[in-house]
């Protein structure tokens, strides 16, 4: 920037031609420094540069300007729409699959089953299809899943039945009439203390209306594992029973069951005992019929000398 500007040793050192404008801008600006160079030699070479100084930023500030608020707008409003969208569907619109109890729901598990998991297709073909026909009402199923929890099946049975004598007969199992019941009443039959409170816990959810034989129905299976959970001496493994065998959904993984776990240990041929974790993925698969292969796991490690944990069968 400073080689142009002085005044004779242009002519008796020219510098190389790379650093000189072309041939055609050489006159133009020698004559207009032979015009400047008599007034003020030393400003020559300071005005130049505040020009430049002074053009350049205003470029630089209308494209910053210009492309800021344009970028910024349009990803946050379409993020915000993806978010929003995917979070309002699971909740307005739940989703609840038709109960293994409905006319052919079975034969359509079995053969989503056996294309899904080849494995688990010969356990299909050596055992008959599962049936899931109990109607009981909802809340007798509740007290009588209560009475079985950690029982043999023929203790368990025997206590029922006293049970069921003491209020009359199935149809007398309803809310007010456990509640009428003392401890002492049921401790004569073979009912614990904690049972019993567990008994009235649940009758006492039905007489404030949070249980109902409908509601229950209704429910989803994430809203019902959640409601049931509420309930004394309702750990997730009774709730699973319950879902299935009651309700008969057919998407339900009773990942903490003993029988369930060691069917699918044998069906993988692995080392240990699965994990709940290996559990749900190694039955993905199954979706969303997890309650038959479930089901088909118990009859798999019955049949290999296994024993489950309490499944009603």
């Amino acid at each position: 920037m400073e080689q142009p500007h002085p005044q004779p040793p242009l002519n008796q050192q020219p510098s190389p031609p790379h650093s000189q404008p072309p041939p055609e801008e050489q006159p133009s600006l020698t004559s207009s420094i032979s015009q400047l160079t008599p007034s003020n030699p030393s400003k020559i070479p300071v005005r130049p540069q505040k020009i430049r100084k002074l053009s350049s930023p205003p470029t630089i500030t209308t494209t910053t300007v210009q492309v800021k608020p344009q970028s910024t707008p349009t990803p946050t409003s379409a993020t915000k729409n993806r978010r929003r969208n995917p979070s309002r569907s699971p909740l307005n619109i739940p989703k609840v699959n038709k109960p293994l109890s409905t006319p052919g729901e079975i034969s359509a598990a079995i053969n989503h089953l056996r294309s899904a998991d080849p494995l688990l297709a010969d356990v299909i073909d050596n055992h008959p299809p599962p049936s899931f026909d109990s109607n009981q009402p909802l809340f007798l199923a509740l007290t009588k899943s209560i009475l079985y929890y950690q029982l043999a099946y023929t203790a368990g049975t025997s206590i029922y039945i006293r049970f069921v004598n003491l209020c009359g007969g199935e149809n007398g199992v309803v809310p007010e009439t456990v509640l009428s019941l003392t401890t002492q009443q049921l401790k004569q039959i073979g009912v614990s203390g904690r049972k019993a409170s567990y008994l009235y816990d649940i009758a006492n959810k039905y007489n404030s209306g949070i249980l109902s034989d409908e509601s229950l129905v209704k429910m989803d299976d994430r809203l019902l594992f959640m409601t049931l959970s509420m309930i004394k001496g309702f750990g997730s493994w009774s709730v699973h029973m319950f879902m299935i065998f009651s309700l008969h959904r057919p998407d339900v993984l009773p990942v903490s069951d003993l029988g369930v776990r060691k069917g699918v240990q044998l069906l993988n041929m692995l080392d240990e005992l699965p994990r709940p974790s290996q559990m749900e993925e190694l039955c993905g698969k199954w979706r969303p019929y997890r309650s038959v292969g479930a089901w088909y796991m118990w009859r798999f490690a019955e049949g290999k000398g296994g024993s489950g944990n309490g499944s009603p069968v």
